[in-house]
């Protein structure tokens, strides 16, 4: 399963789009956060930083304070420049900007990560 954490409707839909697996898409990180703690975990999460309330660092925080939510890889869409950050305590395997990334490159990480 994968997570697409992303209040741009249209971002949400073309993300899902280019997975070609099975995803389920929220528009904010607490309906996420409710979501991951209360069943299956997913494989892995697309994640936009800038979110209508609670932003991404905030639900990777959360994430990060549970042993089994860590484990989860995270793949960072944004439009914020976060090149030559090292966000891997994160569990951030990945970066896309959102204004230059291709579909081929989330199916990579699909491909990678998702069972």
């Amino acid at each position: 399963m994968i997570y697409i954490i992303d209040d741009d409707e249209i971002m949400s839909e073309c993300i899902e789009k280019a997975c070609k697996k099975p995803a389920r898409v929220f528009s904010n990180a607490i309906e996420a956060m409710l979501d991951i703690t209360g069943g299956e975990l997913p494989d892995l999460i697309f994640l936009d930083i800038l979110l209508d309330g609670p932003d991404g660092f905030a639900f990777l925080d959360e994430m990060m304070s549970y042993p089994d939510t860590k484990k989860v890889p995270v793949v960072i869409v944004s439009s914020l420049d976060f090149k030559n950050k090292d966000l891997s305590g994160y569990g951030v395997v990945g970066i896309l900007n959102k204004d230059e990334m291709r579909p081929e490159e989330i199916s990579e990480y699909v491909d990678k990560y998702v069972k």
